[in-house]
């Protein structure tokens, strides 16, 4: 039915700049095949005119190769002991004016998440979390700060009586308090410089989908974005096979520490 990939490939780099020769081809070709059949469409190329031409159906070509699936507090275990060890461990090491970069942040579960857990321990007013993903729509959601009820299974009750408001039965919306201590930005990690001096970087669930290659790669300028001592949390299923030859220590589980 289709023509050729790689002329595919080389097209959508043209024109988004995301190069999907970082993604494991296989999963990534079907999601794009059944995307491009839904549309009725039997050509590659018949494709990349069309979203050259339509925006709408270019915004969800973006949406829908990038994975963009989170919660609130995912996995909790993992949250209590950034609560319990690693924070108080940044906070002895740099103070509690941390540097902290969300990467691939999604619709903003995440750097949310970390604002009220750092609520804990400082006024929100103290609290600044940079967050970053490659999907412009979902960083627009991720600005409304809108949620259903499916993302906040995992929200402490404290939390969700005191940052949260009810629109409806299945829909809530965070309180703008936790929603100015974010700025969202949209970044490629694959292209785009990564910040500097960061005391912690959370990227969770994210580079499964990635080739080995773009991992290795991605985990080398984490690497280089931290400070010395600084810690890297990455999600349950993304445990760096060679974190030492690159610089971590495997400081705990699903966290590494820059050596």
């Amino acid at each position: 039915m289709l023509d050729s990939y790689e002329v595919f490939k080389q097209s959508i780099y043209n024109m988004t700049k995301i190069d999907l020769n970082s993604y494991k081809e296989r999963q990534m070709k079907r999601r794009i095949d059944a995307l491009i059949s839904k549309h009725g469409i039997t050509s590659y190329a018949d494709y990349v005119i069309k979203l050259k031409k339509d925006k709408v159906l270019f915004d969800e070509f973006v949406n829908y190769i990038t994975i963009n699936v989170s919660e609130f507090f995912r996995n909790p275990d993992q949250w209590n002991l950034l609560e319990k060890e690693v924070l108080p461990n940044l906070f002895e090491h740099f103070g509690k004016n941390l540097k902290i970069w969300s990467a691939a942040c999604s619709t903003g579960d995440e750097p949310y998440s970390m604002v009220m857990l750092l609520s804990k321990f400082m006024p929100l007013s103290r609290i600044k979390i940079l967050a970053t993903d490659i999907d412009k729509k979902v960083l627009e959601k991720a600005a409304i700060g809108l949620y259903h009820s499916k993302s906040l299974k995992g929200v402490p009750e404290e939390f969700l009586r005191k940052y949260f408001v009810k629109i409806t039965d299945t829909t809530y919306q965070i309180s703008d308090c936790i929603k100015s201590c974010v700025e969202f930005r949209q970044h490629n990690l694959l292209r785009e410089a990564y910040p500097s001096g960061c005391d912690l970087i959370i990227c969770r669930n994210v580079l499964i989908y990635f080739t080995d290659e773009a991992k290795n790669q991605i985990y080398a300028d984490f690497y280089a974005a931290l400070k010395k001592e600084g810690i890297l949390f990455v999600g349950s299923t993304e445990q760096i096979i060679q974190a030492a030859q690159i610089g971590f220590q495997n400081y705990r589980s699903f966290f590494y520490k820059k050596m």
